[in-house]
């Protein structure tokens, strides 16, 4: 049998694959009995972990969001993942440059010596696409206004700030006028963030971009 701490991380890990566990297929996977099972996840709701225990013929085990963010685990593939996505980060014009730099040398610390020394090996030049006026940054908490509304399918009713020089054969630069679309998606193309929706006053579809989009409460 593995040692306890061992064991615990293999259950973590486990947890973390799927929304739910049966009990008997736990202690199958970790070659323990269903008593072991249950004492394990004790230990880990002592360290944080928000493990409920779900109901059915057999029983199981599901890792709930907590309000708090307990020690992560992550496999080599998934380290590797992460960290690939934080480098390039600073690319997406979302504004998170400065967090995304601080949330990889937090995570990197926290590595294993042989995680930490494969991701330092891991060097990325991003180059943005080459443009002739820099690309817009956009504020992040507009990026989640606009993601929260397409995934609640509500109507966004925002202020839309023209192009410069304005109408320059597209009506949407010309118009200042208060805008209300049905969102539809989320799009960054070229390092610039893009709103894919329904006019509502014009009923036609419109690209907006998201660096020009001033959201009004309530949506």
């Amino acid at each position: 049998m593995p040692k306890t701490s061992a064991r615990l991380l293999s259950l973590l890990s486990l947890l973390q694959t799927r929304r739910d566990w049966p009990g008997a297929l736990l202690a199958e996977r970790l070659d323990i009995s269903p008593r072991t099972v249950r004492r394990d996840v004790d230990r880990l709701r002592e360290l944080g972990y928000p493990v409920l225990a779900t109901k059915g013929p057999d029983g199981g085990y599901r890792l709930d969001a907590g309000t708090e963010l307990p020690p992560l685990l992550f496999d080599d593939e998934q380290a590797v993942a992460l960290a690939v996505a934080l480098q390039i980060a600073t690319t997406t014009g979302a504004g998170i440059e400065e967090a995304a730099a601080r949330a990889l040398n937090t995570v990197r610390q926290v590595m294993p010596a042989r995680l930490r020394r494969r991701i330092d090996t891991l060097q990325i030049t991003a180059v943005e696409r080459p443009t002739i006026r820099p690309n817009p940054q956009v504020d992040s908490s507009v990026l989640m206004t606009l993601s929260a509304a397409v995934h609640a399918r509500e109507v966004l009713r925002f202020d839309y700030t023209p192009a410069s020089p304005p109408g320059a054969g597209d009506d949407d630069r010309a118009d200042t006028a208060p805008r209300r679309a049905q969102p539809h998606h989320l799009v960054t193309w070229g390092g610039r963030w893009y709103l894919v929706a329904w006019d509502l006053d014009r009923d036609d579809w419109r690209t907006f971009r998201a660096d020009r989009i001033t959201p009004r409460t309530p949506t």
